[in-house]
């Protein structure tokens, strides 16, 4: 196991210094993170093994990391900065999902009707590719140390955005599993999958809250961060492992629910203060969640990526930008907002690849090709996406002006 600590440790020096070399070329690091974990996983050099990913060691720190993470958008939710954006902010993540959704379900559905494919299989693709991953953009917003109305509004919306993406692709398996008669996370679990994260993060936040309230020393609010980042990912490890075992809960969602909780306690002064000592932390986070993001794409499918790879692409882009272009629009919020917003949605890959699996196991025993063509289109679309969608999601907040504020 030691053997395996100091590989993974190498492996996260080696994608550190693969980002500061990236950021020569004024790209982002976080390229370089993603595109060490693909060379150092087990699908390339095998520096960072399958069989170590796979063990509680890792599994248990990288869920940590989940939560730490969490709080750079939990820190944001706070009700008067947000308040303005309120019903604009909820109308356009409805437009941007759900229409991502529709868009990918019916080019799907027109392609599977020519191609004599059943056409629900349609609706898995929309399912999958409603989902944003926070993590690529949000790393960007922390190295650039982006400001402005995109900035403010792909925050929240990235939270917001869980949850839609959560119940609509939940609704559809279940669909799904209906129709094929496969395993599937039953109906009622839905609610628990979105509502049980949020709950969990409550109580230690508040906890939290009160005590930092009280405290300004750096190392005693330290202190009470790191104990309740752990005392939320352990509740979510019970519940995880020994209460709801065929379901995964979202880590993430639960560190975002704790920060949200004491940053509404807090004096707004002493909240940035926290962020800034938190920063070294949050840093890390990142590093490790965006490797564990790449460590197992597979480089290869980028030469067998075939015709559906490049429909879901172009379609899940498309809904993206142009949904939330549209509700952007329709609610008046700034024109920057409106015309660059779209391109910060892009990164997708570590979601995508969760609920691929899901429907894969949904599909697997009753129709195994519907389910190797899931498989295969969704893999190879998370490796070519995420690399597009990074170089797009800096150039949205180039655009924009908000890079460097």
């Amino acid at each position: 196991m030691m053997l395996y600590i100091c590989r993974w440790i190498l492996a996260l020096i080696i994608a550190y210094a693969m980002g500061r070399l990236i950021v020569k070329v004024k790209m982002p690091s976080i390229l370089g993170w993603l595109i060490a974990g693909m060379v150092l996983g087990p699908n390339a050099i095998g520096l960072l093994p399958q069989a170590f990913m796979d063990t509680s060691l890792y599994k248990v720190v990288v869920c940590w990391m989940q939560c730490g993470f969490g709080l750079m958008l939990g820190t944001e939710l706070v009700w008067k900065r947000i308040k303005k954006y309120g019903r604009a902010l909820m109308i356009t993540t409805l437009t941007q999902s759900l229409g991502t959704f529709a868009f990918v379900s019916l080019v799907f559905g027109i392609l599977f009707k020519f191609t004599g494919i059943p056409v629900y299989l349609a609706f898995a693709f929309g399912g999958i590719a409603l989902a944003t991953a926070p993590a690529p953009a949000l790393s960007i917003v922390q190295e650039f140390h982006t400001h402005g109305p995109v900035t403010d509004t792909l925050l929240p919306m990235a939270v917001l955005d869980d949850v839609v993406g959560i119940a609509v692709f939940f609704t559809v398996n279940s669909i799904i599993a209906g129709i094929v008669s496969g395993g599937t996370v039953p109906l009622y679990m839905i609610p628990v999958m979105i509502f049980l994260p949020i709950a969990i993060g409550i109580i230690p936040g508040i906890t939290a809250g009160y005590f930092i309230k009280r405290w300004h020393n750096k190392t005693q609010t330290l202190a009470v961060l790191l104990l309740g980042i752990t005392v939320t990912m352990l509740m979510g490890l019970f519940f995880n492992t020994c209460v709801f075992s065929g379901i995964t809960l979202n880590y993430m969602l639960m560190g975002v629910t704790f920060s949200a909780c004491f940053s509404n306690m807090i004096p707004e002064d002493q909240l940035d203060e926290l962020i800034n000592w938190f920063q070294p932390i949050l840093g890390v986070s990142l590093v490790i969640a965006i490797v564990d993001l790449g460590a197992p794409l597979d480089y290869r499918l980028i030469l067998g990526a075939g015709l559906y790879t490049f429909v879901y692409i172009a379609a899940r882009a498309f809904g993206k930008y142009f949904g939330a272009r549209i509700g952007a629009k329709a609610t008046g919020m700034p024109e920057t907002v409106q015309k660059y917003l779209g391109l910060t949605l892009l990164p997708h890959s570590g979601v995508s690849l969760v609920f691929t699996g899901i429907v894969c196991s949904t599909l697997a025993s009753a129709e195994p090709q519907l389910s190797a063509i899931v498989k295969g289109t969704i893999a190879a679309a998370a490796v070519i996406n995420e690399i597009i969608a990074v170089i797009a999601a800096k150039k949205g907040f180039e655009l924009a002006d908000e890079i460097n504020k």
